[in-house]
């Protein structure tokens, strides 16, 4: 399975898509159009390890809403990315059951890598 979770109106996101080659074959998931689910938010949470780790502290609603002054918890970053769809960290693209978060020159470096071996079949 290749999924990613983008938003299509993040030029970040449509850079990245391009230099990992997402097309047809992928399933592709525009976060602000098509909500992310319960079960969709669980399961990366399962392959990640937290919600903060799927958390953006850059979303714009961040600081107006005062989160940088707060200690929030594993429940507060599952709800605040629930309610609001730019608190996740984007993208996020699932291979099977290995999960890349966020958009770091690493992360990307990573997933080409992964999916290097599959592209050469």
């Amino acid at each position: 399975m290749k999924k990613i979770y983008y938003l299509s109106t993040c030029d970040t996101c449509k850079r990245i898509m391009k230099e990992i080659q997402v097309d047809d074959s992928w399933e592709k998931q525009d976060i602000k159009k098509q909500a992310i689910t319960v079960a969709q938010l669980e399961e990366m949470k399962r392959l990640s390890g937290s919600y903060e780790s799927l958390f953006s502290r850059r979303a714009m609603k961040y600081k107006p809403l005062g989160l940088k002054d707060k200690v929030l918890s594993e429940d507060d970053y599952k709800n605040y990315i629930l309610e609001e769809y730019t608190f996740l960290k984007r993208p996020v693209v699932i291979l099977d059951s290995k999960i890349f978060v966020g958009n770091s020159k690493k992360t990307v470096m990573s997933i080409i890598n992964e999916l290097a071996p599959r592209n050469a079949k």
